[in-house]
């Protein structure tokens, strides 16, 4: 089937009637037979109520009874759907799944009401989109069928395959396959796949990366369609040539995107003059073309250790990176900031710039290590002998920027990647918020630190214009932390005796638990627990406050779009405003507005733009642009989560069988978690394999505790494990603990101390 449910609710309207000639073409569909799987697919959707149909076509139907959602399982059958709207997940026991799997979107209506420990209950109505079309898995014979088993456990089933693949029944250590689904379950009938390839599962650094692309589906990208770029237009485009502009670079992998530049000047009022260049590449294609649909589709660029996929087509990238002491067309952004770091105002404009210099950390490194007094020049600095005073007030100003950020309520963690060869660029992080809820701590001496701040700022600055004028933008929001949740993690840092300070509600926010954990010996466990009660940051088409970036109107993106189509999005339409806005009502006005800065906010009054230049932008919000968008970015980040996890597994196979040091970075009723550096690995000690006491679950203080010899296993206690087993395929690593011998007499062989709450439940959930 051509399209999904999904695919035909964003071709339809809730205002306007589409008559089933035009769904079909939008769909693109010819055959007489594709047709007739549209009819089915129409009638099970009136039964729904999800349209309406009459003799001039269809409409979208409102109905608030199903939510649109994600489902999500866990490995043990427990599955939530996770609600677009960011609501409370619903529960969804396995009758009511109705054959969904894990990452379908789906609707969803609730059976149950949530009370206040516990969730709401629900079942599935209609699956929107699947998620799964291939899948990894090992053949076995189950009497006499032939099935794959997903090698993804929160997949709960099997597959039927053809007597045909019974040549990959091959031993689960050497091989994996990746299949075909053929058929969804239906009714009775199980699913259906056939083989279409084996992976190795020891076939080194590349196979693996290989396995992780084809899991994630990211394995075979269409390629680009032909596509003429346009030549941007010199019409009102300022000259910045004269303007030093730095290039920071900060990735060597294979085809990295490229990156914005950044220029300073200082104001004669006080404070400085931030400038932000950004490549010029949403003048070169058109809004709703074949390229930019396909780009849409792709979504971003994709960091696989020592490579990309990059989201733009090679002649786009070769037409818009900045290059060294080449004139290029840019968008940027001039920000104005008080002498403390304070946005005051913000101008954007069409441009042409010319980069005098790259910015490498190497450079950075070397000014740092530079004596003032020394009057011979470090050859890593001599090509940048002319602008090393600008540099030192980039840096200076980059950390006044960051500072004001922090007090703004944004969280940097102290929880960088493991320095682990085949992580590549990963480990550098990207200059744009981050959209897992948290900023990576970076040196100084990083270009990305540097240029991070600008971006941060420029985000600001474009949300702000965007929100003030009401143009349908793409906005980045991210939620406070859930209050119930920082506190369990302020409850278990008190429980080892970790100073804070707390509101009179006996309260603290999640920058504050950052800022105390910073200067404590168990810093990085306690940031892991801080890290999980943080909310991601997703898309929406509404401006809100971003608390990560430290900005309480709006944020939107759009300084990088070779990382991200959102950020292409938005420069496009900054560009459209910028090149066709009106900046007053009538022609007969002699007075007119700076459309392009802070100063109109307020003052318009008119429409901005025509109609005719708004049109595609509301229709592609329409048509379920941001829910696909933050959709690519889960898969972009669990991605990235396996590409981790898969490099930490394969540096602990050497070790299997050697005692370690590690430190307790997670505590639970089964048993704890230990970090072993440097590559950072996380194992399971199992209680179970506790053999030297009975250990009992303290919830309110999250930890382990011996009932006879009062051993504890406390976050962030240091212990020696022995590698037992690894994985790497499932990611899971098995350890066990080496226990010191025991000096102390026993203890009195009680239960709990008053107000603890010793847990029965000694298995995994």
């Amino acid at each position: 089937m051509k399209f999904t449910v999904a695919d035909l609710l964003d071709q339809l309207s809730s205002d306007e009637v589409v008559q089933l000639s035009r769904l079909e073409k939008a769909l693109g569909l010819s055959s007489a037979e594709e047709k007739q799987e549209l009819r089915i697919g129409l009638d099970a959707m009136l039964r729904l109520d999800l349209i309406q149909e009459n003799e001039a076509g269809l409409i979208r139907q409102a109905n608030d009874e199903l939510i649109p959602a994600r489902l999500r399982c866990s490995s043990k059958g427990f599955c939530f759907a996770l609600r677009d709207d960011g609501g409370e997940d619903i529960y969804i026991r396995d009758h009511q799944l109705n054959h969904a799997w894990n990452g379908d979107r789906v609707l969803v209506r609730i059976t149950r009401e949530g009370g206040r420990r516990r969730s709401p209950e629900g079942g599935v109505q209609c699956i929107l989109e699947r998620c799964t079309a291939s899948l990894l898995a090992q053949v076995e014979r189950q009497e006499e069928r032939l099935v794959a088993i997903p090698l993804d456990d929160r997949l709960l089933t099997t597959v039927e395959l053809p007597e045909a693949d019974a040549g990959h029944l091959e031993p689960a250590q050497e091989s994996v396959v990746e299949v075909v689904i053929d058929r969804f379950p239906v009714a009775q009938f199980a699913p259906e796949g056939h083989v279409v390839r084996s992976l190795p599962v020891h076939g080194g650094e590349e196979a693996d990366l290989d396995l992780l692309l084809t899991k994630h589906h990211l394995h075979e990208r269409p390629a680009p369609p032909k596509a003429t770029l346009r030549t941007p237009s010199e019409r009102n485009r300022t000259d910045l040539t004269a303007l030093p502009a730095l290039l920071p670079l900060a990735w060597s992998g294979q085809e990295a995107p490229f990156l914005p530049a950044v220029s300073l000047e200082e104001r004669p009022e006080g404070g400085h003059r931030l400038w932000l260049h950004s490549p010029a590449v949403a003048e070169r294609l058109s809004l709703g073309s074949a390229l930019d649909g396909w780009l849409r589709d792709q979504a971003d660029a994709i960091c696989a250790g020592r490579r990309w996929l990059p989201l733009l087509p090679p002649a786009l990238t070769k037409a818009a990176a900045f290059q060294v002491g080449k004139e290029q067309e840019a968008v940027s952004v001039a920000l104005d900031l008080t002498a403390e770091g304070q946005l005051e105002h913000y101008r954007f404009c069409l441009s042409r710039i010319r980069p005098a210099a790259t910015l490498e950390q190497a450079e950075l490194q070397a000014l740092q290590e530079r004596n003032p007094r020394s009057r011979t020049l470090p050859a890593a600095l001599k090509g940048l002998k002319e602008h090393l005073g600008l540099i030192e007030q980039l840096l200076a100003l980059s950390d006044r920027l960051r500072q004001t950020r922090l007090a703004a309520g944004s969280i940097d963690l102290d929880l960088a990647l493991p320095p682990l060869d085949a992580l590549g660029d990963l480990r550098c992080g990207t200059p744009e918020a981050s959209r897992q809820g948290w900023l990576v701590e970076l040196p100084a001496n990083d270009p990305m630190a540097l240029l991070r701040e600008a971006v941060l700022l420029a985000h600001r600055a474009l949300g702000r214009h965007f929100a003030a004028l009401g143009l349908p933008g793409l906005f980045v929001m991210q939620p406070p932390a859930d209050p119930a949740e920082i506190n369990e993690v302020a409850k278990a840092a008190l429980a080892l005796e970790i100073p804070m300070e707390l509101s009179a509600e006996g309260n603290a926010s999640a920058a504050e638990l950052a800022a105390a954990f910073a200067g404590t010996d168990r810093k990085r466990a306690l940031q892991q627990l801080l890290r999980d009660s943080l909310r991601p940051a997703l898309l929406t088409e509404e401006p809100g406050p971003n608390a990560l970036a430290g900005e309480d109107q709006a944020f939107a993106p759009w300084a990088c779009p070779s990382l991200h189509y959102a950020d292409l999005w938005n420069q496009q339409l900054l560009v459209t405003l910028l090149s066709e806005g009106k900046d007053r009502p009538t022609v007969r006005h002699k007075t007119s507005a700076d459309i392009a800065s802070d100063s109109c906010h307020g003052s318009i009054d008119w429409a901005l733009l025509v109609p005719s230049q708004l049109t595609p932008y509301q229709q592609g919000l329409q048509h379920g642009l941001v829910q696909r968008l933050n959709g690519r970015q889960r898969v972009l980040q669990e991605f990235q989560d396996d590409l981790l996890a898969m490099a930490q597994a394969r540096a602990a196979e050497p070790l299997v069988g050697q005692i370690l040091p590690g430190v307790i970075s997670g505590v639970q009723s089964y048993g704890f978690f230990v970090e072993v550096p440097p590559s950072n690995v996380e194992g399971l000690v199992h209680v179970s394999s506790l053999k030297d006491d009975w250990y009992e679950y303290r919830s309110r203080q999250n930890r382990l505790v011996g009932r006879k010899f009062r051993r504890t296993f406390l976050v962030g206690d240091p212990v020696e494990v022995e590698i037992q087993k690894v994985d790497a395929l499932r990611h899971q690593i098995d350890l066990a603990v080496v226990l010191p011998e025991i000096t102390e007499e026993p203890g009195d062989g009680e239960g709990s101390d008053a107000g603890d709450e010793p847990a029965d439940d000694r298995e995994e959930d």
